[in-house]
């Protein structure tokens, strides 16, 4: 199965939290903290954190934590499949609090599995990379 096939579903979520003073930054906005996740709880929390996912796994989240944003923020997600360097998508997240937390998606349609291999999440404001993430389907 190729990539170049895939028609990926992201979905954004934020939600307001009181957040840690380190940070990366980035243009206007931190970054204090951003894992690869298998979901996403109701609080926009997350529920495991890894960076392995088993074979038949179809969707992967990436939960990320901002401050010193400005209202209106865009975050590019860049997803890709490192095993055989496809670029898979990218989509625009719109920060809409100072701060808070959110999540990101990568979905299979139709009940299909992401391929086995190594992939790589990258998180940009503008030019500048915030949060580079690396996780694996087995």
């Amino acid at each position: 199965m190729h990539l170049k096939n895939i028609a990926a579903l992201l979905l954004v979520s934020a939600l307001i939290f009181s957040l840690p003073a380190c940070s990366f930054i980035g243009g206007n906005i931190g970054i204090v903290d951003a894992k690869i996740v298998t979901a996403v709880d109701e609080r926009l929390m997350p529920v495991k954190v890894t960076d392995v996912f088993p074979k038949g796994t179809a969707t992967v989240s990436c939960w990320i934590r901002w401050k010193n944003a400005s209202i209106n923020t865009e975050i590019v997600a860049r997803w890709h499949y490192v095993t055989d360097d496809i670029h898979i998508l990218d989509y625009t997240l719109v920060i809409p609090k100072r701060e808070g937390t959110g999540s990101v998606m990568l979905t299979m349609p139709n009940d299909k599995e992401l391929p086995s291999g190594d992939y790589k999440l990258e998180l940009f404001s503008g030019k500048r990379l915030l949060r580079s993430l690396i996780f694996k389907v087995e």
